[in-house]
């Protein structure tokens, strides 16, 4: 049946970018096995286009991590997009960990289902009206994970890390006096 939902996509980046959301919608849905693997393969697909793309990378996983982070940075620009991501992903976060341990249609399914929707609504009003981009995931799948570390080291909750204003601006480390 995968394989039937993701020839219904059409090929290439679009393909991918569609079962990156395929799998959020079907966990969404209540169905975890087909979102994870749905989520897995666009993930994966996603992160190969991106090194046919760079073909001349050949680094290190801290080097790939600072590519990802430095992507990140310049498709979050704005800082309405910013602050409605800094609530988003939480909200996308804790709502995703929800629909994975609850069952659908239970108390905490609905609350994680709320919180999910809500936070993507949040996330894509600031793409579309404010950055104008789409979003980082589009073209590398290591921004699932570089937008919730964005946010902890903007809210000053990953070690060695300031909350300052030229922290809001960087993921880069900030030095500890």
């Amino acid at each position: 049946m995968l394989k039937q939902v993701i020839n219904l996509l059409p090929a290439g980046p679009t393909r991918d970018t569609g079962m990156l959301v395929g799998g959020m919608a079907a966990l969404l849905g209540g169905n975890k096995v087909m979102g994870l693997a749905l989520f897995g393969r666009g993930a994966w697909h996603t992160e190969q286009r991106w090194r046919a793309h760079h073909p001349d990378f050949d680094g290190t996983w801290q080097h790939r991590w600072q590519l990802a982070v430095e992507h990140y940075e310049r498709t979050h620009q704005d800082p309405i997009n910013r602050s409605l991501h800094m609530v988003g992903i939480p909200m996308i976060a804790v709502g995703a960990a929800g629909l994975l341990v609850s069952g659908p249609a239970r108390p905490l399914w609905l609350l994680s289902a709320a919180s999910f929707t809500v936070g993507w609504a949040l996330n894509i009003v600031g793409h579309a009206a404010f950055e104008k981009n789409a979003p980082a995931f589009a073209d590398d799948p290591l921004s699932f994970i570089a937008g919730p570390v964005w946010d902890l080291r903007n809210l000053g909750v990953v070690r060695g890390r300031e909350r300052s204003p030229a922290s809001v601006n960087s993921m880069a480390p900030v030095a500890q006096a």
